[in-house]
This record gives structure tokens, sequence and C-alpha cells, in this order.
């Protein structure tokens, strides 16, 4: 089971898009150099408020270009890093995975998949109606949340565009994703 990275983006600044750069490094249990999330303890903006001693859960975040082509369908213009995202892959269903998968992209770096990220408000600021593409509420009432994934570097490394992504499942019991 595996994909490939079409695109890295990163930022040092908390914007909602992030820029997209030729290559990003993946710094162990910190996430990725030079952005705005990185570090050991949570820097979410709205999460520092409530507790800044969190761990960063949310040290990579992940989206498959599948999204992008969805919303693109529905006549949504997004690019790559345009919804805040540090790796667009194709190929795998980010959404699927269970908690605990391994994400090897490259050749050296490793992540640790830790749950869905949560749409907030912001999305809806950057397109009108997006925020409802991307949230929505299944038949049996559950939530469903696409704006991808989020995880830990486990070992670090470059990723470029075009690197191979491997997927790695955890033993069993396996676990859903929840939000992080």
């Amino acid at each position: 089971m595996g994909g490939v990275v079409i695109a890295v983006a990163c930022d040092h600044q908390h914007r909602f898009s992030k820029m997209l750069v030729p290559r990003i490094t993946m710094l162990q249990g910190l996430g990725v150099e030079g952005d705005a999330h990185l570090g050991v303890t949570i820097k979410h903006r709205y999460r520092v408020r409530t507790d800044p001693s969190q761990p960063n859960l949310r040290q990579v975040h992940l989206i498959q270009a599948e999204l992008l082509d969805e919303l693109a369908s529905s006549g949504f213009a997004v690019a790559p890093g345009d919804l805040g995202e540090n790796v667009t892959t194709r190929g795998v269903d980010l959404l699927a995975v269970p908690r605990g998968t391994i994400l090897k992209l490259g050749a050296d770096a490793v992540l640790h998949v830790t749950g869905l990220r949560n749409p907030c408000s912001q999305i809806e600021k950057f397109r009108s109606g997006l925020l409802k593409a991307v949230l929505l509420k299944a038949p049996s009432g559950e939530v469903v949340r696409k704006t991808g994934v989020m995880a830990v570097v486990l070992a670090g490394g470059v990723v470029v565009p075009g690197d191979p992504v491997v997927v790695e499942l955890p033993r069993p019991p396996l676990f859903g994703l929840e939000a992080v």
C-alpha cells in the first residue's frame, strides 16, 4: 500500500495556507523545519491558549490530492498547500488509515499518524461554502472530516515531490482516526 508525494509546503508564520517549497526537512520529534507548528508542545494558536503544555500531535499535516480533485469537481479551486498542509500525497487513502499507522516518506522520513485534522471556520473564510464540502454528517450521524491527517515525526529526513509514500499499518486491534 503506497503512493507518492506530489507537493510539500512550509510557512514560518501562522497563516491558513502554506507556501509550496522544493523540499522540506522533517526533524525527529519536532515536525517540519522552519514551520510555525514545529515543536514538542502544541503550536495551534487556539490550543496554546487553553493549555500550552499539551504534546504536539499535529507536527505534520498531510492531505490527499484526491480531496483537491473532489473539491475541484464541485467548483472549488484549491491547490496543494492552500489548506495548510505540509505534504500533499496521491494514491493513499489517508482518511481510511487507522490510528498509529506509519508513513515512510522518501528515503528517511518516518511519520506516526495521530489523528484527523479538525476543519475550522478559517476554511470558510478561505473559500465560501468549502467548510460544508469538507465537514459532513454521515447518514449515521457521524461527523466526517475530510481535511487530512496529522502526524508526529519518528525519524527525520528530507521530503520532496516525487518521493514514495509507504504505508505500514499497526498491529490489531485497529482504531479509527479521531480529531486531534
